[in-house]
């Protein structure tokens, strides 16, 4: 990096090492619990859908959910003359915890950008900002696609994180298996089809439907917050009309949720980055959650002439948590015949 840059570099490490009152920021550290909720804060306002799930910090690596939705209903009646009234704790609690298991999101920067980014008085800010802004997008591809958590990840053989953390669905498939269809009942194959000859249901509209009044709780069949969560491949195919035109054919909130106009199954229909092709999640938004450790964020930034860049090595302990499993059905293999 030129001379002009080093300056600006060496105040972004010194202002880094001032918030988070180490000696250094070039040998790791632990991130300052205010900074870390910081960065937490802004990971989840860099992302549309971010904002409308649960963000969690916790104080252990595992324990109980923190229980944010309501799991029951709480209307009753007793006859206080023969029984003690008993209240009840309506949030979400069960017998499956967290656990948040260390994810590294280490990221590089080449001289050469750095130096171009040096033109511009935010420099600081865009350092940041690359690095939060892929974070929230890591989470996010984790959050749907995650299956196992390896000692060692590859990203050749699974582009999609899949081996970095169990994500929402996976919790389903292990936790709540009676909640997720993956196959058709009618036609006896290991795909939910969809048309009008041997097919399982007419169309996405009857699937929905099917899935909402037989694998919801009751108490959340009619959650005015319930939504319908699509690949962006089943999205088409619904509105196939309209995506082709040059009519807008959803409301587009951010880059990252699209909130279509029309329903699925009489449910507001939403797509969110990296959301697996053929499959739906019905739920409430609010039911999905990121915990994080607090205090456990580690971090440091070197210098490496080697590679003629800076590296940031950074790691936080992170789980994946469905608050409710009465509040969410997973139906995958969908696939659309004549």
């Amino acid at each position: 990096m030129n001379n002009e840059t080093r300056k600006l570099y060496n105040g972004f490490l010194a202002a880094l090492a001032k918030f988070n009152q180490v000696e250094s920021a070039r040998e790791q550290f632990t991130v300052a619990p205010t900074i870390q909720q910081r960065l937490e804060n802004r990971m989840q306002e860099s992302s549309t859908f971010l904002q409308q799930i649960n963000m969690v910090g916790v104080t252990e690596q595992s324990g109980s959910k923190v229980g944010l939705g309501i799991g029951s209903t709480i209307a009753s009646r007793t006859n206080t003359d023969t029984t003690d009234r008993a209240p009840i704790d309506p949030t979400s609690l069960d017998e499956f915890g967290y656990t948040c298991r260390k994810t590294d999101f280490d990221t590089a920067i080449k001289y050469k950008k750095l130096d171009q980014w040096a033109k511009f008085p935010d420099f600081q800010a865009r350092i940041r900002n690359a690095i939060v802004q892929r974070q929230a997008l890591d989470r996010i591809m984790i959050g749907w696609n995650g299956t196992s958590a390896a000692a060692t990840t590859n990203r050749v053989a699974n582009p999609l994180l899949q081996d970095v953390n169990i994500g929402w669905i996976q919790k389903v498939r292990t936790d709540a298996l009676t909640k997720v269809i993956s196959d058709g009942a009618s036609t006896g194959t290991n795909a939910i089809k969809i048309g009008t000859t041997g097919a399982d249901y007419a169309n996405l509209d009857a699937l929905v439907y099917d899935v909402v009044n037989n694998l919801i709780d009751p108490w959340y069949r009619q959650d005015p917050g319930l939504r319908v969560l699509l690949g962006r491949n089943l999205l088409a195919d619904k509105y196939f009309p309209l995506v082709n035109s040059t009519q807008p054919a959803t409301e587009q909130l951010a880059t990252d949720l699209i909130i279509s106009q029309k329903r699925v199954g009489g449910l507001q229909a939403v797509t969110v980055p990296y959301f697996p092709e053929n499959s739906i999640v019905i739920t409430r938004l609010d039911n999905l959650s990121i915990y994080y450790q607090d205090g456990a964020r580690r971090r440091t930034i070197i210098d490496n002439p080697k590679r003629d860049q800076i590296e940031n090595y950074e790691s936080s302990n992170d789980d994946f948590v469905v608050e409710d499993y009465g509040l969410i059905a997973v139906a995958e293999n969908i696939t659309f015949v004549p």
